[in-house]
């Protein structure tokens, strides 16, 4: 079964998000030492229900919350995307050290990102 395994919170400043978020719930927010300016969120212990996220640079398609699915294997999952009706909005990219990602509007307009892992992901 694939289940959410990240949120994006889509912010104009992720300084002032990470603060809020950090003041309100004691998470652990920090900028991510990756190729691009993204920043981890550690929503607390992983022996609890939860998942963990990010902070991301809100434009074009990305506002509000982003949720993302690890899938197997993200190339079938975005043929099947396309297959019922939805649209690739950002093509399938490695994350180093992650994996590859993928983002995508459902039939409804909602953005959902896919991972699939790979801890040997490279630019």
């Amino acid at each position: 079964m694939n289940r959410f395994t990240h949120f994006e919170l889509v912010t104009d400043d992720r300084e002032k998000t990470a603060a809020f978020y950090r003041a309100v719930f004691g998470w652990k927010v920090e900028k991510w030492a990756g190729p691009v300016d993204y920043w981890i969120v550690d929503t607390g212990d992983a022996s609890t229900p939860g998942i963990n996220g990010g902070l991301m640079q809100a434009g074009g398609e990305f506002s509000g919350t982003v949720n993302t699915v690890e899938v197997e294997d993200i190339d079938a999952a975005l043929a099947k995307v396309k297959a019922n009706g939805g649209t690739i909005i950002f093509e399938k990219s490695p994350v180093p050290g992650v994996g590859q990602l993928a983002y995508f509007k459902d039939n409804c307009g909602i953005v959902v990102g896919i991972m699939q892992p790979d801890p040997n992901a490279s630019m």
